[in-house]
């Protein structure tokens, strides 16, 4: 192999290393395509092996909240549903929703939003439901002394 197919092979290795990366990086909710164009700018002279001039604060940016909710984040959640801030359809419970729809975990939601940790996403009625139901039939109620008494020892 020559000097010219060797370098062809590299560049060929380095526009994949850059194309996975950047793939990976567009699959992501937040990401927009002015991101994506940075990102590859910023990628290229790295893997091309050119000297790269970094900003003088070279942190990499955490993803803030760039979607702009459907609905307003005040009238989100009411007694008796959760409004999705991606698309404004009222549920009862959202996780399944968010996976499904938008393919986003709760974190991502949250986070894409800027919302707090502890913000519902289950209606404030059906978790009291569910709650009061728990209590009724007893769940979480169990002696863990009782229950190692009738055990035996191996």
């Amino acid at each position: 192999m020559n000097a010219k197919d060797n370098m062809d092979n590299q560049t060929q290795q380095s526009f994949d290393a850059v194309s996975r990366i950047v793939a990976a990086y567009a699959g992501r909710s937040d990401t927009s395509q002015d991101d994506i164009l940075a990102l590859t700018q910023r990628l290229m002279p790295v893997f091309a092996g050119l000297p790269v001039a970094l900003p003088a604060t070279a942190e990499i940016a955490q993803p803030t909240a760039v979607a702009t909710p459907a609905i307003a984040i005040e009238k989100a959640v009411t007694d008796d549903k959760v409004y999705c801030l991606c698309c404004g359809r009222g549920f009862t419970m959202l996780k399944r929703h968010l996976k499904a729809e938008h393919g986003l975990t709760e974190d991502e939601y949250r986070t894409m939003f800027g919302l707090a940790e502890d913000f519902p996403l289950v209606a404030p009625k059906y978790s009291e439901r569910k709650a009061a139901y728990a209590k009724k039939v007893g769940l979480g109620k169990y002696s863990r002394d009782a229950e190692g008494e009738g055990a035996t020892a191996p």
